[in-house]
């Protein structure tokens, strides 16, 4: 039979046999006078196995193996193999899933954040913050929308662990009315030194307010989960040969904003020694 009939025969396309000819899946047949190739039933046999075995998962080297070992004692040691990684992918796709019907519930109860997909946690976290803004006019704080960005980059890069301290230090910082207003103040505030001039006397004032209201609207639980060196770190994370991701952190600050940060920092640091 030529080579149309049989990939007909088995089901694969004509280019599928030609490229398993050229990897030596597949001998190819002698030409006869007329210069086609004339394929015979073994060809269909063994092709019919190299459909089976890839169906079932096995790369075309592994395929390789399994048709030089007559025996079989080679197929059985492939299977196994492919039978053991099947149940790991099956393992990672359950809890994928898993992952995913929490983010679904989520979105169900109204706390899927458009910085998503994040923890529950945070998730939670941020769902509370949303609540806490219904009702206020005007544009979103463009300094809460990058608390959230950052909050999400935690999530995403802080082991488990670390970051479920750290959210349930922070979270008293949403936890009451009060909590909830002294946040927003501090956004506001924050907001206001985004054009601000250093080197103008008068924002010397707006920057102190701005620290002074960041420390009052911080809990004691995250000062005593990141540690007064890890507080320190972030007043004098920007500088030469300084932590790059707080160079970074800073960075993406307003020259005042990020002023009024490292002072809030260092008045945490003062009230945690009180």
């Amino acid at each position: 039979m030529r080579i149309g009939e049989l990939a007909g025969m088995v089901g694969l396309t004509t280019r599928a046999i030609r490229h398993y000819h050229h990897l030596g899946l597949l001998t190819e047949p002698e030409r006869r006078a007329n210069g086609y190739r004339e394929y015979g039933l073994r060809h269909a046999v063994v092709l019919a196995r190299i459909r089976r075995l890839t169906e079932l998962g096995l790369g075309l080297a592994e395929v390789r193996d399994v048709l030089a070992d007559d025996a079989g004692r080679e197929l059985a040691e492939v299977l196994a193999e492919l039978d053991a990684d099947l149940a790991r992918q099956e393992g990672a796709i359950r809890a994928r899933r898993e992952r995913l019907r929490v983010l679904l519930d989520g979105a169900e109860r109204g706390v899927l954040s458009p910085e998503g997909p994040v923890s529950p946690e945070l998730g939670e976290f941020f769902a509370e913050m949303a609540r806490s803004t219904a009702g206020r006019e005007g544009p979103e704080s463009a300094m809460a929308a990058k608390d959230r960005e950052l909050l999400a980059l935690i999530d995403t890069t802080a082991p488990p662990e670390e970051r479920d301290r750290f959210m349930a230090a922070l979270h008293p910082a949403l936890s009451t009315p009060e909590a909830v207003e002294r946040a927003h103040q501090v956004y506001a505030l924050l907001d206001a030194l985004a054009e601000a001039d250093l080197a103008d006397p008068r924002t010397e004032a707006a920057v102190d307010e701005a620290a002074g209201a960041l420390v009052a609207a911080l809990p004691d639980s995250l000062l005593a989960e990141l540690g007064t060196e890890g507080v320190r770190a972030v007043a004098d994370g920007l500088g030469s040969g300084g932590d790059r991701f707080l160079e970074a952190f800073f960075s993406d600050f307003a020259p005042a904003q990020a002023e009024a940060v490292r002072r809030g920092m260092r008045l945490l640091i003062e009230r945690g020694a009180r």
